[in-house]
């Protein structure tokens, strides 16, 4: 069975061959660039730099030939802009605030600041205010706080919205093409093809507008969770209509080719607790998302990805009822999200989509002995019976030892 095959039967809830790997898929999938840079000396592969394929987390491409290295299984498909509203084309040379040589798209263009922090630019207009920040001493951006004073009198729900627009016949074959392209290389493959995130906080704040409008502010926005909901509801039905006309074009253009879809990166959990009560999900969230995900099953063979972070074990029937057939990052660090606990109760009924090592403390700190024994423990408790794509609990970042990572790729091989 190619891995194609067995990322088929791992998301029907059937043993697959072997667990089933993600590395690079998804943009909370993904590797830091100068990760990849390492584990690309490291593998002793070309060397050359890096691309730079979601820039506001400093993500690296993960290349055909390092994927193969790495024992990784899916492949994905990203819109053809990144999160700042930058075309992904042109690559020009970029040296980061750390030193290293890497790709960057043509619009990709940044300032330095009095304070040394790099500034990033809405679709690479340097002339308009930044969008983002990357701190001096970091390694990714974080979002500039650009929203205007708001009347609720006079709030109108296009302006949360300017963002969210019908494809055009160029993105459709944008996206037939591509999945042309990665389909025969016998990978699973995934595709993000954007607009359906309802409310998800990475977006909110319009990193790819050069005047964004409405509620942009992180603190506001979830204060209207519950103080303008009639407001949110509104952006939501109509986005969620924009969003099922463009996901119709997307399944006439890529037909059978695509086994799973990104559907909301919006979090719903904290370390200890939640952003809402369950009630404001059934409220707000589950009639969008089910009509989505609905769509999406009564129509193509596609299952649907779910990302939310933190202590969501709460969530998981909700998550189910709405439609969702994948949970990430299965983040196993937080409260009441025992690995065991939620196999037992839901494995049969979602794929963990993550969970494989803990990325706070394991990884990034652990000895290679305990980064081997708790990948493997995990990997013991969540593979039986499908359902489980091995990733880490969220991206690898740019600092963790090199040979913790390789200890938990080896330790993979090693199960099976």
């Amino acid at each position: 069975m190619n891995s194609r095959d067995n990322l088929l039967k791992t998301l029907n809830h059937e043993q697959p061959e072997r667990v089933v790997v993600d590395f690079g898929a998804t943009p909370v999938t993904g590797i830091h660039v100068l990760m990849v840079e390492k584990l690309r000396e490291h593998f002793g592969l070309e060397k050359k730099p890096v691309k730079v394929t979601e820039p506001y987390q400093m993500l690296g491409e993960v290349e055909d030939d390092l994927v193969e290295a790495m024992g990784v299984d899916v492949i994905g498909i990203s819109p053809p802009s990144n999160m700042f509203g930058q075309l992904q084309d042109n690559w020009k040379s970029y040296r980061t605030r750390w030193g290293q040589e890497v790709l960057v798209a043509g619009e990709f263009n940044t300032t330095v600041d009095e304070n040394g922090d790099t500034l990033m630019f809405p679709q690479g207009d340097t002339s308009v205010a930044p969008s983002a920040k990357m701190p001096k001493e970091a390694y990714f951006f974080d979002a500039v706080n650009r929203q205007g004073m708001i009347d609720d009198s006079n709030l109108n729900p296009a302006d949360n919205l300017e963002e969210f627009s019908l494809i055009s016949e160029e993105d459709v074959r944008y996206w037939k093409n591509e999945v042309a392209r990665t389909a025969v290389k016998g990978k699973g493959l995934i595709a993000n093809f954007g607009g359906t995130a309802l409310g998800d906080i990475a977006l909110v704040p319009g990193l790819n507008l050069k005047h964004p409008r409405g509620i942009r502010d992180v603190a506001d926005w979830y204060m209207s969770t519950l103080m303008r909901s009639d407001y949110l509801h509104q952006i939501f039905e109509k986005q969620t209509d924009i969003a099922l006309e463009n996901l119709k074009k997307a399944s006439e253009a890529t037909g059978n080719s695509v086994d799973a879809v990104f559907i909301c990166g919006t979090d719903f959990g904290t370390q200890d607790s939640s952003f809402c009560s369950l009630e404001t999900f059934h409220e707000l969230y589950t009639p969008y998302y089910k009509k989505i995900n609905n769509w999406i099953h009564e129509n193509t063979r596609w299952k649907t990805f779910k990302h939310s972070c933190g202590a969501v074990e709460p969530f998981m029937e909700s998550f189910i009822e709405a439609g969702f057939d994948i949970i990430n990052p299965v983040q196993i660090n937080a409260a009441g999200m025992n690995p065991v606990l939620l196999k037992e109760k839901y494995g049969d009924r979602l794929t963990f989509w993550g969970g494989g090592v803990d990325t706070q403390k394991v990884l990034p700190f652990g000895s290679e002995e305990e980064v081997k024994a708790h990948v493997m423990r995990e990997c013991e408790i969540f593979a039986p019976g499908g359902g489980f794509v091995f990733n880490t609990v969220h991206n690898i970042q740019a600092n963790v030892p090199v040979q913790n990572v390789v200890a938990m790729l080896e330790t993979i091989r090693q199960f099976g």
